[in-house]
């Protein structure tokens, strides 16, 4: 799609994405507590390199965060395997879920693509960034969607948090302007 201005189209378009963001480990309770761990400094430094206990830990621990990353990332589960006519068995994936911005709001939709909830572009003011402990290991951090001091809608373990926080914000201004200039205009005969 072709337009004038990156991530604003003409209302008769409908909804057009600008932006998906899938959240990062940090977004559950369980990846900020390994999080937490990966992050302790503690160590020695030999030859050269810095040998961390968070280090340790982070490589010692991979059989255990490696199913829970799947989990986020992947769709659905197929229970049965394709065994003549048998049909697969699929089930969508309830903890699969992605962050889309779009012209007119941000959804948080599962990995199927259903809408689980979503905040209009008008319905927010300002977006503060929260860091949780153990998701500034990741990268990663809580968005706090607000109008004036009311918290509207939160979304969790944002990976490079600002960097979607003022793609949001943009697109906040830019919807308020297509909108301040559909309304100004004149009535067609």
């Amino acid at each position: 799609m072709k337009q004038a201005i990156a991530g604003v189209a003409p209302p008769d378009l409908g909804e057009v994405t600008i932006m998906t963001v899938w959240p990062s480990l940090a977004a559950r309770a369980e990846g900020r507590f390994f999080g937490r761990l990966y992050g302790n400094r503690s160590g020695i430094r030999l030859a050269g390199i810095d040998l961390t206990l968070g280090k340790i830990l982070a490589l010692i621990s991979i059989p255990l965060i490696l199913p829970l990353y799947f989990l986020m990332i992947l769709p659905c589960f197929i229970f049965v395997p394709k065994l003549g006519p048998i049909p697969r068995i699929y089930v969508s994936n309830p903890w699969a879920r992605r962050y889309r911005l779009t012209n007119r709001r941000v959804i948080v939709e599962r990995a199927s693509g259903e809408e689980v909830a979503a905040v209009s572009l008008d319905a927010f003011d300002a977006i503060d960034v929260q860091i949780l402990a153990g998701q500034e290991w990741y990268p990663a951090g809580e968005l706090i969607f607000r109008k004036g001091t009311v918290e509207t809608f939160r979304i969790s373990g944002v990976p490079r948090p600002e960097t979607f926080r003022q793609t949001c914000l943009k697109a906040q201004r830019a919807h308020a302007s297509v909108k301040l200039v559909v309304e100004r205009q004149p009535a067609a005969v």
